[in-house]
């Protein structure tokens, strides 16, 4: 039984288990009962796991003993600038989409006013964002591994050639502003659960992996131009980080992890630290 306690919560801390609702302020206490665990408080208090352990400072393998006082997280907050949106927002703090929305009650399609308070994660990492940080500084997905993974390039004023099509599928959301808060960096293409993702042109890849909350398997390949590509919520992954593809290469299947429910493939082609819409560059 222990070994299975200690299995839920290393399973938790590796991927994130979120809550529906969040505690109360910072400097709150409970004390541990008789059969009290880890995870049974973090069920009781809707709080994640990994961030009871981070506040009270535990170690493997977490034992609890009855009288001990744990310290419970206290909230953080974003307050909702002009411009922004819950997709902006969940990038900046790197927090998915859904959890996001589930923390705060909110329903599609994701209304946001200027001054709305956001409940965060407390575990949610925010050292390039502020709660009053305006939109036109968040950090992309493309755009944040572009500077901690790829070479810093030019931005390419045009291309000679067009991109081919990663999928084949139905656009189920456009490039830009989508109303009432909503904003997309790229395309949403559905596609059948597995479907072949193909590299949209020749290039080496720049990141493989799905470290980035709410994207799920994600690809970004470099092109020798300059431009760049990502490929999103991917099932399978079949290329690694420096290696080289060519056009049309096989790289991934279509999925629905990070934070969508459907199969698709979000697309994003980008040029320098600019994202563009892709319908112009592809055939």
């Amino acid at each position: 039984m222990k070994k299975f306690w200690h299995i839920v919560i290393m399973v938790c801390l590796l991927s994130g288990c979120a809550s529906l609702n969040w505690w109360g302020g910072a400097g709150n206490k409970i004390t541990v009962q008789k059969g009290d665990t880890l995870y049974s408080i973090s069920r009781r208090y809707n709080v994640p796991i990994k961030d009871l352990i981070s506040a009270n400072r535990l170690s493997p393998p977490y034992t609890l003993y009855i009288g001990q006082t744990l310290a419970m997280p206290g909230k953080q907050y974003h307050i909702v600038q002009r411009g922004e949106s819950l997709y902006s927002i969940a990038r900046a703090h790197n927090v998915d989409v859904a959890t996001l929305s589930r923390v705060n009650n909110l329903q599609t399609p994701y209304s946001l006013a200027i001054g709305q308070k956001l409940v965060l994660p407390a575990s949610a990492t925010a050292a390039a964002t502020t709660a009053s940080r305006p939109a036109t500084q968040s950090i992309s997905t493309a755009q944040k591994y572009q500077q901690n993974a790829v070479p810093t390039t030019p931005p390419a004023a045009k291309r000679n050639s067009k991109f081919m099509w990663p999928v084949q599928g139905t656009v189920i959301s456009g490039f830009g502003n989508l109303g009432k808060g909503r904003k997309n960096d790229g395309i949403n293409i559905k596609a059948a659960l597995g479907t072949e993702v193909k590299a949209a042109d020749g290039g080496t890849v720049a990141y493989a992996g799905n470290e980035l909350k709410g994207f799920g398997n994600l690809i970004l390949i470099k092109h020798s131009d300059g431009w760049i590509t990502a490929y999103a919520h991917n099932d399978k992954l079949f290329v690694r980080k420096g290696q080289k593809v060519v056009r049309g290469e096989k790289i991934a299947t279509v999925g629905k992890t990070g934070g969508v429910t459907t199969p698709q493939l979000h697309f994003e082609v980008r040029t320098g630290k600019k994202a563009v819409n892709p319908r112009p560059y592809l055939p």
